[in-house]
């Protein structure tokens, strides 16, 4: 039987309400992501998860507390769960990164955030501690709390996709949003959705 790994999105934020970019900033959830995050954990009632880990920054792991919290288990912070570093354009808007960094724009969705990461490097973090995740818990259900990067570059590993290939392939991810993914032969594949 193969492990399931269930990754979701953080609740809502002030900072996604307000479109920007969040990156390694560590948000708080608002009201609206922490009903998110109960009604996340009512959905996942029956999915029989073995283990809950998050990302470390706040929005993560407070969605991540609330859900565990409903349903008897503990979360655990695993690094590499954590959203990619976005650089010079943490805490700016959509807006404000058109007008300050117009020849960025194109750019830095293939080749990384300047004074941040490049996809590259999140996905050489993201995807093995998801496999790993298959020899601390082999055939079980557990649960990831995360960000849009991480989530992102896991669909686009089990759909054997680059970068440039899943940007439009993979749309706009929304909070509390629920993917799966078994682990078959060392490899991500993900589950149709329920």
């Amino acid at each position: 039987m193969p492990t399931t790994i269930v990754l979701v999105r953080h609740g809502e934020t002030d900072w996604n309400r307000e479109r920007r970019y969040q990156g390694h900033a560590d948000t708080p959830l608002n009201e609206a992501g922490r009903r998110q995050a109960v009604e996340l954990a009512d959905g996942l009632r029956d999915e029989g998860l073995t283990a809950v880990y998050t990302s470390p920054l706040r929005r993560a792991a407070e969605t991540a507390d609330i859900v565990a919290g409903r349903l008897g288990l503990e979360a655990e912070e695993l690094e590499a769960l954590r959203e990619i570093d976005v650089g010079d354009w943490q805490g700016l808007t959509v807006d404000e990164v058109k007008a300050r960094f117009p020849e960025r724009l194109d750019d830095v969705w293939r080749s990384g955030w300047q004074n941040g990461e490049t996809h590259d490097q999140l996905s050489a973090r993201v995807v093995p501690a998801l496999l790993g995740l298959d020899r601390t818990h082999t055939g079980g259900r557990v649960l990831g709390v995360t960000h849009a990067g991480p989530i992102r570059v896991a669909l686009a590993a089990a759909a054997g996709l680059t970068h440039e290939e899943s940007r439009s392939q993979i749309g706009p991810l929304a909070n509390c949003a629920v993917f799966r993914f078994a682990i078959r032969d060392g490899r991500l594949e993900a589950e149709e959705p329920s």
